[in-house]
């Protein structure tokens, strides 16, 4: 059982009049740890506790190179601990283990390494010539304190995603993890001393979204960094706009996965696009959803998806054969369900097999569905399951106008026998990411993020490490 009962506030964890909250394995809907519901109050503790340390000398003389070096040892600390982190987030998300350690711990081991080096390698301070003939200085000044509220569907790897920038530009930050899955973000707090974190530096408040909505609401914040759905995004965009606060927001996606006609569909390439759609059960932001395939070969991709998807391996996440696990809750489970079958009445065609599904936990088998349209609902909402539709094209150019043709920008893919031809195709999709021949198209030394309703601002990279800076110029 874990429990992390309070706020942890100031380097310790300090108790808290809410309400506890059980935190349910999806696979085996036994209560695997608790947390309490951080109230307005404990939100406001914890800014405070943000905004002294903010001014603390311990932190607020820190170097460039001496950040990098604390999140280089947050990095050994975790890895140490890989496996104890992997289990648990296999445990509280439903993420077989092999994906957990892999594709959850290992990417966000991957985030410090990469901030470890980008830290004291950014330009905190440079010097130009002034129009006048003088001298300008340009400063890149902390943001201040940062309010972060991270998803379910990859906590820790959302969470180190916003927090190892902000360290590294020397803001302080306020974590607010999930309610379906804060256990593996508060387990970081258990590194936290052995690596030298000056208390107040990071805080973090459980919660449900009233923790939320305090932390968003709080004058003491002056950014929010928020991943998660674009209708939360949207509200917190407004109420950030309110105040003109700073906010950066990776929200939804719809990606497409376009299929050139020259493609050899072999068993590693037909592996790679299945792992687009349905890793993590489909719960991943930019699961390439979308499959657009030549009519030319329609029938012959569809096949192979279906074939490839109906041998994946459904069941308990802790079983090394596993390969998808369950969905995050009921909830869950019945709205991908309700997708699928008003697709299927509005006359899509079910291409995978349909049989019985393990229990107790929220399994759904994964779905190919075929002879969808990129109006039906199926082909544009954000279903966030394993759920992936092949829509057919004629001409390269109807495949891109497709690709662009949603309300989302978020990421998507290229998939060819030619290189080449693959990434002038890539460069027409109006997204933030498009990987090539490659289910993920992320690259933690680059920026990521969306066009259109899929956010505001980027993640990853340097560029992220500037989202966490003001610049100050000032003209000697």
């Amino acid at each position: 059982m874990y429990d992390y009962l309070g706020s942890y506030i100031a380097g310790s964890w300090v108790p808290s009049a809410g309400d506890p909250l059980a935190v349910t394995s999806p696979a085996s809907l036994e209560t695997i740890g608790h947390v309490s519901v951080a109230t307005r109050d404990d939100v406001d503790a914890a800014v405070r506790a943000a905004r002294a340390a903010l001014a603390d000398e311990k932190w607020a003389s820190t170097t460039p190179v001496e950040r990098g070096a604390l999140i280089g040892r947050l990095a050994d600390a975790l890895e140490k601990r890989a496996a104890d982190f992997g289990n648990l987030v296999s445990a509280e998300v439903g993420s077989p283990r092999k994906w957990a350690t892999m594709g959850q711990i290992g990417t966000a081991l991957g985030v410090l390494r990469t901030y470890e080096k980008l830290t004291g390698e950014h330009t905190f301070e440079e010097t130009r010539r002034s129009m006048l003939g003088g001298e300008v200085v340009v400063r890149q000044l902390p943001v201040g304190v940062v309010g972060a509220i991270v998803p379910w569907n990859a906590p820790l790897f959302t969470a180190l995603l916003k927090l190892a920038p902000a360290l590294a530009a020397g803001c302080t930050v306020v974590l607010k993890p999930s309610p379906e899955a804060p256990l593996t973000v508060c387990k970081l707090t258990e590194l936290f001393d052995e690596i030298g974190l000056p208390p107040g530096v990071v805080n973090i408040v459980p919660g449900d979204v009233a923790t939320g909505e305090a932390l968003v609401a709080n004058p003491g914040v002056d950014k929010i960094s928020f991943t998660g759905s674009t209708a939360a995004g949207k509200r917190i965009g407004a109420a950030c706009a309110a105040d003109v606060r700073r906010v950066s927001l990776e929200l939804g996606g719809k990606s497409a996965a376009i299929l050139l006609d020259d493609l050899d569909l072999d068993r590693r390439t037909v592996t790679g696009i299945v792992n687009g759609v349905m890793g993590n059960a489909g719960q991943i932001c930019v699961a390439q959803t979308r499959i657009l395939a030549p009519r030319s070969r329609y029938d012959e991709v569809v096949t192979a998806l279906a074939e490839a998807t109906d041998a994946l391996v459904l069941g308990d996440p802790a079983d090394p054969a596993t390969q998808i696990g369950p969905v995050i809750s009921e909830d869950a489970r019945d709205r991908v369900r309700r997708h699928v079958r008003e697709a299927a009445e509005a006359g899509a065609r079910v291409a995978t097999a349909v049989g019985d599904e393990p229990g107790p936990g929220w399994y759904l088998r994964p779905v190919v569905l075929a002879d969808v349209t990129n109006d039906m609902a199926v082909a544009r909402q954000e279903i966030f399951g394993p759920v992936a539709v092949v829509i057919g094209y004629d001409t390269v150019e109807e495949a891109v106008a497709v690709a662009n043709d949603s309300d989302y920008g978020l990421a998507g893919a290229v998939w060819s026998g030619d290189r080449e031809r693959a990434y002038e195709v890539a460069a027409q999709l109006r997204v933030g990411s498009v990987s090539v021949n490659a289910a993920s198209p992320m690259d933690l030394g680059s920026p990521f993020g969306g066009f259109k309703q899929s956010g505001i601002g980027r993640e990853g990279g340097p560029e992220a490490i500037s989202a966490f800076l003001e610049p100050q110029t000032i003209i000697r």
